[in-house]
């Protein structure tokens, strides 16, 4: 008897990826020993993005476009609709991914050869970023986990992630109880993770590099590698949007009730100060608990717009 592959529906957001998406698609549909299902859906863009997914689609029965549906305005809400508009019911594994990069052949035989293990119910891993001039950089992402990093960061890159149908369909309950909520949430695959960890489910973050991360100008979120990209991060904290996407997530996966974030939830300058001295349990690299501590200090004397 043949050997029954596992069915993975794989969910990919697109926005002006016309110089990308076929590529990408390739390396999805190329992917070995899994039967593979795409779910696009079209930010409306400005390059023919739909017009060529529709015409791809039309040519290959394991791509499915979505109906359009307005516009979205970034990746977050758009992978918000497709997991709640896909129909989960005859896969064994959903998978995200973006437009732009390029997955390993095993990328999705190494992630469910992990999850059948029974260990797991969700996978992530580490990646290889690529620029135009031939550069490349590993993204190490798999630390150690500890006790409350998921409120404060994603598990690596969305487009590594791959769920089981038990998450899945929870991760599906909750956008749909949350929907207008969810809206405000910047980083989906921060609210996954958050979601997950929250609610009893074990991740795995693979130290292996399973794709190469595209880097170019119009990444909604990069590589976080060099000088630039912490000067944005830390505008970003100083102007208030993460500590209030800290505080939104955690509410939303239904942790603000702990008392060891009722500490700290109010965002005020002594609670800041307290959760600084945390800094080793809320993140997972040891140059980000250093950070954490800074600017969780910093906030505290200079004040935080999220107040």
């Amino acid at each position: 008897m043949p050997v029954k592959r596992p069915k993975i529906a794989v969910l990919l957001a697109a926005y002006n990826g016309m110089q990308w998406i076929e590529e990408q698609l390739a390396s999805i549909l190329n992917q070995q020993s899994v039967d593979v299902t795409v779910y696009i859906s079209v930010d409306p863009s400005t390059d023919d993005t739909e017009a060529w997914c529709a015409a791809y689609a039309a040519d290959h029965a394991r791509v499915v476009l979505l109906p359009a549906a307005g516009t979205f305005g970034g990746a977050s809400r758009n992978f918000f609709r497709l997991i709640r508009d896909v129909d989960f019911d005859g896969y064994d594994f959903i998978a995200f991914a973006d437009q732009d990069d390029v997955w390993h052949a095993d990328k999705l035989e190494r992630a469910i050869r992990v999850l059948n293990t029974g260990k797991y119910t969700a996978y992530s891993s580490n990646v290889t970023a690529f620029w135009p001039n031939g550069r490349t950089q590993l993204l190490d992402k798999a630390q150690p986990q500890v006790t409350w990093d998921f409120l404060f960061e994603a598990a690596g890159p969305g487009c590594t992630y791959v769920f089981g149908k038990s998450l899945a369909a929870s991760l599906k309950a909750s956008i749909l109880a949350n929907w207008q909520q969810l809206q405000e949430v910047s980083l989906h695959d921060w609210y996954c993770y958050a979601f997950a960890r929250s609610h009893g489910y074990t991740w795995f973050i693979d130290p292996l590099p399973t794709m190469q991360y595209r880097q170019h100008e119009r990444n909604q979120v990069g590589a976080n590698t060099g000088i630039n990209p912490l000067i944005a991060r830390y505008k970003t904290i100083h102007d208030g949007w993460w500590f209030s996407q800290v505080r939104l997530i955690t509410c939303l996966v239904g942790q603000s009730s702990d008392p060891f974030v009722q500490d700290w939830l109010r965002l005020g300058r002594r609670q800041l100060l307290k959760l600084s001295l945390s800094a080793w349990k809320c993140r997972r690299r040891v140059r980000d608990k250093v950070f954490f501590f800074c600017i969780c200090c910093a906030t505290a004397v200079i004040g935080n717009k999220a107040e």
